[in-house]
């Protein structure tokens, strides 16, 4: 998962309503799908998890009806896909109309692209490197790792009660049943320093072979960087990131050690800024 923004303040105010809702359809997918699951989630017990998200994401998310952008955000992560190789699951890829500047990969394949997030990106290459990122989450099965990860922990309920009362207050608090399951589901969606450079890794291995040069991922989080430097702070959702800085010099590492084809393209001759374009007159962010 990536995600960046303003330092957002105390723990109760700092999730996002898109935030919440994927906390809670988490939550909701490992309560119906998953705590009868008996050693490692399999292929086929990821695809179920899947399809009961996605169901579930059709009533919480706000999901961004255009086909002009759709198109463009689904074509790209096609292209991705080609480069990658065969995968074992069936990707899907939405576009969210909201202004955090978040992508996030549920379980078996289902990519999640925020309009605040493409409309950050300053070049192709940058918005295909967020979604080559959460394309390689799915890729190296670092949801059934973490799942896999939890059960064998013990942690997960001493968790529950802070989690309990950013997502729920004192309203809910009679259903603490739930406590422990949404504590696990946070651990769940935390990926590892390691997962996250394995992610960046495979964005800067698999983006070359789909024609686009791998620059954008690196130059995105230079932006990241120059944003914390001006105060902020790139919190992350349910997730720890490698710092910045480390991400940066990692991702020009990497880069140099390519023979890159000087073909490579950063741009998509103004594709990109006609879907910038369009969100923003859709949101009325922009008069006609």
């Amino acid at each position: 998962m990536l995600r960046i923004g303003p330092d957002p303040g105390p723990m109760p105010s700092r999730w996002g309503a898109g935030s919440r809702a994927i906390a809670w359809l988490l939550l909701v997918c490992f309560v119906s799908g998953c705590q009868s699951v008996a050693g490692p989630l399999s292929i086929e017990q990821e695809r179920e998890l899947g399809g009961e998200f996605a169901r579930q994401a059709r009533g919480e998310f706000d999901f961004f009806r255009d086909r002009l952008v759709n198109n463009y955000i689904e074509q790209m992560g096609r292209d991705i896909l080609e480069a990658a190789g065969p995968q074992p699951f069936d990707y899907k890829f939405y576009v969210l109309e909201e202004d955090e500047l978040n992508a996030f990969a549920a379980p078996a394949g289902h990519i999640y692209v925020h309009t605040g997030l493409i409309l950050a990106a300053d070049n192709m290459s940058e918005l295909a490197g967020v979604m080559a990122h959460e394309v390689g989450h799915v890729a190296r099965r670092h949801i059934a790792r973490n799942y896999n990860r939890q059960r064998s922990t013990g942690i997960l309920y001493k968790l529950g009660a802070a989690l309990l009362a950013v997502f729920v207050g004192g309203y809910a608090a009679q259903g603490g049943a739930l406590v422990g399951q949404l504590a696990a589901m946070a651990y769940l969606n935390n990926f590892s320093r390691e997962a996250e450079r394995e992610a960046d890794a495979f964005a800067v291995e698999v983006l070359p072979r789909a024609g686009i040069h791998p620059e954008g991922l690196v130059s995105f989080f230079e932006t990241l960087a120059a944003q914390k430097g001006g105060g902020g702070s790139p919190p992350s959702f349910l997730s720890s990131h490698p710092a910045t800085d480390e991400r940066i010099a990692n991702g020009r590492r990497a880069i140099a050690e390519l023979d890159l084809d000087p073909g490579l393209k950063l741009e998509d001759d103004g594709k990109l800024e006609i879907v910038q374009r369009r969100i923003l007159l859709l949101t009325g962010m922009a008069s006609p």
